[in-house]
């Protein structure tokens, strides 16, 4: 299997605290993390504060390197191991291991995909669901835009993305504005328009059997509730139709003779309704936190077409590529087949990662929403759960801010560390393997990391 393999949530949910709220720590794509039922709001976790060195590189004083995680580094558990630190006040790497190699880095990606979308979207963007009328008499046209967040649940309730907006909501609008403009005439058809996005629906990197264990739908521009069969669960069975899905709850709406059929909305067609997403800036931190791939997906396949690259796959590529490059750090080696990190295709290496969250650490560039939904270790989302920075790891508890990363073949951490000794650290390991690369890896990559934290300032490359 080419994907992180969500397990199967058969009990109940356990909501954590989150460091904002609007969001909650859940289970996605296989990372195990404390499920939580919705992303609504949660009590403030508190957390030691991130370090506020300026972002231009100063000289410090000269230090003894002399504390080595050579051994953490060489732990069996972490198969192939890659990875690179680096003093983020002076970009000094301080340890490396293959660093400028480009790998795989499965769920990391996402960091990826969101700073594309903040460069090429930015952070109030958002994405809108409309209802135009149709060509033929009776008709209306529902149109997606690539917001997976919208609900088929009632008005008031909260789902899995917290601030979702609602089918019933656009649907009253629609009554209203057709009522004025057509009294004597019924609605009887309603077209399904989801053309935004072109293409397969399905990577074909991606193992299908994704959609039944719950971690990813097939991505079209109208879904509902991420096309979940529980929109109130982060890892819930995905159907074979989203659009049908989508199709079926708006119908609804106007009553059991009303035909739904597929197709494209009239050039210039009247505006009879619309809802919008939350903004772009909301939008990656309940994707970060819990690593959703399918808010990654519809952000990447969004930015693609606001690039002009494309609306398929095949144009996220050049669409991310070209946004990073406006951060000012070569993205060398970096190819993006998905926006979610599920293709074994995708690469990044160690070394761009760990520029990359000097930016992140710094909220420069308008990259602090992407600092914002980093899990932290023992604290929040993805690192909250008990098998992550445990034992004598758990000293680094509330001092990593990191983004985690699972396919079968490999387990991948990278982010930022506040050390010991106060020195802000950015860093990016992977722990890949040929085949299937066991959990364990995990534990390796925390004790790898709180050792880092240890060290500081002294850290060795030996």
């Amino acid at each position: 299997m080419r994907s992180r393999t969500a397990l199967a949530v058969t009990g109940g949910v356990v909501l954590v605290a989150l460091v904002a709220a609007g969001w909650a720590a859940g289970y996605a794509l296989g990372e195990p993390v404390p499920a939580a039922a919705t992303t609504s709001a949660a009590p403030v976790v508190a957390v030691s504060t991130p370090p506020t060195a300026s972002a231009t590189p100063s000289a410090t004083p000269t230090v003894a390197r002399t504390c080595s995680v050579a051994v953490a580094a060489r732990d069996p558990r972490l198969r192939s191991f890659q990875g690179r630190v680096i003093d983020a006040r002076t970009g000094e790497v301080l340890f490396d291991r293959r660093g400028t190699t480009a790998s795989r880095a499965a769920s990391v990606m996402k960091v990826l995909t969101s700073a594309a979308a903040l460069e090429v979207l930015g952070p109030d963007y958002r994405l809108t669901t409309r209802v135009v009328q149709g060509a033929r008499a009776g008709e209306i046209v529902l149109v997606g835009g690539g917001d997976v967040t919208l609900s088929r649940t009632p008005v008031g309730s909260t789902t899995f993305y917290a601030g979702a907006a609602h089918l019933a909501t656009l649907a009253g609008q629609v009554r209203t504005a057709w009522a004025a403009a057509h009294p004597r005439q019924p609605i009887t058809r309603i077209v399904l328009d989801s053309s935004a996005f072109g293409g397969p629906s399905w990577q074909p990197t991606w193992n299908v059997k994704e959609r039944a264990l719950g971690s990813t739908p097939k991505m079209t521009a109208l879904m509902v509730d991420g096309d979940r069969a529980n929109p109130m669960l982060s890892t819930s069975p995905r159907g074979d139709d989203p659009v049908g899905r989508a199709g079926a709850a708006f119908a609804s709406y106007f009553g059991s003779g009303v035909q739904v059929s597929r197709g494209t909305a009239p050039i210039g067609a009247p505006v009879l309704g619309a809802v919008e997403s939350q903004p772009v800036s909301t939008l990656i931190r309940q994707e970060l936190i819990v690593s959703d791939n399918t808010l990654a997906e519809a952000l990447a396949r969004v930015t693609a077409i606001r690039a002009g690259t494309g609306n398929t796959f095949d144009a996220i590529d050049a669409a991310v590529v070209r946004a990073l490059q406006r951060y000012g750090i070569a993205p060398t080696g970096v190819r993006v087949v998905d926006g979610s990190g599920l293709s074994d295709d995708d690469r990044i290496p160690p070394a761009y990662l760990t520029k990359l969250f000097v930016k992140v650490l710094h909220k420069t560039d308008g990259l602090g929403p992407i600092y914002a939904g980093l899990p932290i270790a023992g604290r929040t989302g993805s690192l909250a759960y008990s098998d992550r920075f445990s034992g004598a790891a758990a000293r680094a508890d509330g001092r990593v801010w990191a983004k985690t990363g699972w396919i079968d073949d490999g387990y991948t951490l990278a982010g930022i560390i506040r050390a010991k000794d106060g020195t802000p650290l950015t860093f990016a390991f992977y722990a890949l393997g040929q085949g299937f690369v066991s959990a364990d890896a995990k534990q390796a990559l925390d004790t790898l990391t709180a050792d880092v934290w240890s060290c500081g300032s002294r850290l060795s490359n030996g």
